[in-house]
């Protein structure tokens, strides 16, 4: 999971989810995750249906819905801690499916590792206004704290932009997520690619 983790966000998108994921796929990101908390479950359904499809080469996870992952064939979900334990998700999406959980703290990073999980999602970086309950911001040496401790790939998210993502980068991120820093300007693929390019400046 080196790299741009792309995450959709059809409150925040210009264009739309699908024509986000193109550009992300052309700008040759390796993991899609399909997010969407304002649609019903059957326009997530038609919607993550059409996104698999796309995302037949590239990592294709849906957050949250453990239902919708299963429908559409999804490579895995991302679970936050007020969603769907890891066990249960376990057990209906069975032992080959990614489960990334969102940690606040050591001790949930600590405990994602030891219940199985295949990354976590360190939240929130820096302060966030795409997610209203986020919590408090926990800076880079949150990172480099966790990459110290659990041997899992970790991806940051939460206000990470071009301005402060090397400093993510460098404190050990294995990936990165930006959402309103992308899927919020005129030119979303080269934004991404603003964005991998970092991975091999650092």
């Amino acid at each position: 999971m080196k790299g741009f983790y792309f995450i959709t966000d059809a409150r925040t998108s210009r264009a739309g989810n699908i024509s986000d994921v193109r550009n992300a796929l052309a700008a040759g990101v390796k993991v899609v995750q399909y997010r969407n908390k304002e649609a019903c479950s059957a326009d997530m359904y038609a919607e993550a249906r059409e996104l698999r499809r796309l995302c037949r080469n590239v990592i294709f996870m849906v957050n949250d819905r453990v239902d919708i992952a299963l429908a559409v064939g999804a490579d895995g979900v991302h679970l936050g801690q007020d969603d769907l334990s890891y066990w249960p998700a376990r057990k209906i999406l069975g032992k080959k499916k990614i489960i990334g959980l969102t940690v606040h703290s050591l001790a949930e990073a600590q405990r994602a590792e030891r219940v199985g999980a295949d990354y976590v999602g360190v939240s929130p970086v820096f302060k966030t206004r795409t997610k209203a309950d986020a919590g408090r911001p926990a800076g880079v040496k949150f990172i480099t704290q966790i990459k110290k401790k659990v041997g899992i790939p970790v991806i940051a998210i939460g206000g990470i932009n071009l301005a402060n993502a090397e400093a993510v980068i460098r404190a050990g991120a294995d990936g990165l997520c930006a959402i309103s820093a992308v899927v919020g300007y005129p030119d979303v693929k080269k934004r991404i690619s603003d964005f991998q390019r970092l991975f091999y400046a650092c």
